[in-house]
């Protein structure tokens, strides 16, 4: 019990909540305030004495976009509360994003009075729904509405558990306002919450299934993989590093979660390797398509890069959690060997059985996978030679060069033992960056409105580090949610963010331009509805205005890496934040 508490046993609901909360070892709850928690919000104050520390935020998607950052830098689920149904309704985007990208949160919500009799007149009934947890019932895991505070307990844990079961993702629970306010008259067991909450073993693959992946895989002459979520657990880390190296594979990473080292002489991401793959193997990956297809963006047609002959193998959750609303499970391409099962536990004796079919080598195999090895590093370092090259070209560009703003920030980052948050400057940092370690980088975002949010949350999990935590912010995103600074000055956290500003939605605006291209319609005016100016934004000024040390705008590329790096001393010299303005090339 905290010193802070008044009262060491239950007087309310919202303390029974409380005490089962504190049971699954949640270290933050995220909230933005509403009346309808005001009884949790009370005993998470006072009868827990602030030990699952608040974290306030301006909006309801921040703080579920906050948790969603935490869970992918750490692997824990955290705590949201939302305000009944309108809270629910804003937070709405953060908890589909959570969801998508297989994060585990803990979702919690206040809502009614269910008893119409205790509800205040309009505003509560306005704000209530007959089944609130409809609102996110197609992109959470799970849903509920305890009707008696002797349910709060199991529910809480029930919730709990299917979040953190893999694959992960949020959950949502509303805790009625009633509930939380009645007054309890007997005592609610809370001890089985611990058990109740456990996460079953992870699902193992089928040993003859994995057997048969793993001498397809051993037999392949030009073997590929291509790589989605495995990241989420550090320690594939080095098993597909030991994987690749020991069966001579190329390693294509998605970046959905940083699963290989970028600098490996078998990484080949960003080229077009699988053209010449006689197999590949998928590793915990959603979206086929996107890494084997070339896209015709204007067209909308994609085909295939795979040779006609080639195998193609998948290990990894495949359809489980799969919904029947949201089609993130993208399209499917026809499998040679499919292994469901959770990479944790699949990739250590996936290894085990190629470690056993290669001692049977002959020479022959031996010098294949030699030369393809040879051809693999070869093509990595050609690539990044390229890379560094364009770099180079384009460094005294005004505005600055993407690549040039990569790379200044480098300069300074690699001095350091470095967090890479959400954004990747337009996959220039993934190009010039050394990803060595697993804890670099949590995944790359999901698109606009969801970085800054995401950002905080990862700074939040290496808050007390000592790390450099980077965010690479996109002016776009950082439009929808400016208020999220705000939480970085609250809780002082290690965030250096710099701004890669294009003044421009220009995704979008290269969209236009495709199309106006295809039309024949003016390409000049494609900046309409897409340009963010007239006025610019002065991004450091707000920093500023929310007690951020800023710099900014810089617009002469030499003076980049200097001002970054006296932001990224004052992030590391007083662990708040800092924000350095960089006006960019729209590309």
């Amino acid at each position: 019990m905290s010193n802070h508490a008044p009262y060491d046993k239950p007087v309310w609901g919202s303390d029974v909540m409380v005490d089962a909360l504190r049971r699954l070892d949640l270290p933050y709850i995220a909230l933005n305030p509403g009346s309808s928690f005001r009884g949790l919000h009370d005993s998470l104050v006072n009868y827990a004495g602030d030990e699952m520390q608040i974290i306030e935020c301006p909006h309801e998607k921040i703080a579920v976009a906050l948790a969603h950052g935490y869970a992918k830098a750490t692997g824990r689920a955290m705590g949201v509360i939302l305000h009944d149904l309108v809270g629910l309704l804003q937070g709405t985007m953060g908890v589909y994003y959570a969801y998508i990208d297989r994060a585990p949160v803990l979702v919690l919500g206040g809502s009614g009075p269910a008893d119409h009799e205790r509800r205040r007149p309009y505003i509560d009934w306005i704000h209530s729904a007959n089944v609130q947890g409809q609102a996110v019932r197609e992109y959470t895991k799970w849903d509920h509405e305890p009707r008696s505070i002797e349910a709060v307990p199991g529910v809480l844990a029930r919730a709990y558990r299917i979040a953190t079961t893999g694959p992960a993702g949020p959950t949502y629970v509303a805790l009625d306002a009633g509930l939380q306010e009645d007054p309890v008259e007997e005592p609610v067991p809370v001890d089985d919450v611990v058990a109740l909450a456990a996460a079953p073993a992870p699902v193992a693959p089928h040993p003859g299934a994995l057997g048969a992946l793993a001498r397809e895989l051993c037999a392949a002459k030009r073997p590929v993989i291509v790589l989605g979520y495995p990241g989420r657990d550090p320690e594939s880390f080095g098993h597909l590093i030991n994987l690749a190296e020991q069966v001579g594979i190329g390693a294509v990473d998605t970046h959905w979660r940083l699963n290989f080292p970028t600098r490996h002489p078998l990484c080949v991401s960003d080229t077009d390797i699988v053209d010449e793959a006689d197999c590949v193997l998928f590793v915990d990956v959603k979206d086929m398509v996107k890494p084997t297809h070339r896209t015709d963006r204007l067209a909308r047609r994609n085909v295939s890069r795979l040779a006609p002959d080639c195998r193609v193998l998948s290990v990894g959750f495949g359809d489980m959690g799969t919904s029947s609303w949201s089609e993130d499970y993208a399209q499917q391409i026809p499998t040679d060997h499919a292994v469901v099962a959770d990479t944790a536990v699949a990739l250590p004796l996936l290894l085990e059985e190629c470690r056993a079919l290669l001692s049977e080598d002959d020479e022959r195999r031996t010098a294949e996978r030699a030369a393809w090895t040879r051809r693999l590093t070869e093509l990595h370092e050609n690539t990044w030679a390229g890379w560094a090259r364009h770099a180079e070209s384009v460094a005294g560009e005004t505005p600055v060069a993407t690549a040039q703003l990569a790379a200044s920030v480098w300069n300074v980052v690699e001095e350091h033992d470095w967090v890479l948050t959400a954004g990747t400057a337009a996959e220039w940092a993934l190009r010039l960056w050394d990803f060595d370690a697993p804890h670099r980088h949590p995944g790359k975002q999901l698109g606009t409105a969801t970085q800054i949010g995401i950002s905080l949350g990862v700074a939040l999990a290496h808050k007390g580090t000592g790390r450099l935590v980077v965010d690479l912010q996109p002016d776009g995103d950082l439009m929808f949610d400016v208020g999220a600074l705000w939480v970085a000055s609250r809780y002082q956290l290690p965030l250096l963010v710099v701004m890669f500003n294009n003044r421009a939605y220009y995704n979008d605006w290269e969209h236009q331009e495709k199309l106006a291209a295809q039309r024949g319609t003016p390409v000049e005016r494609a900046h309409i509805g897409m340009a963010i100016s007239d006025p610019a934004p002065d991004f450091a000024t707000v920093a500023t205005g929310f007690g951020w040390y800023a710099e900014g705008p810089v617009t002469d590329p030499s003076q980049v890496e200097d001002a970054v790096r006296r932001a990224a001393a004052h992030v590391l010299a007083t662990g708040g934040p800092a924000l350095v303005d960089v006006v960019c090339q729209p590309k």
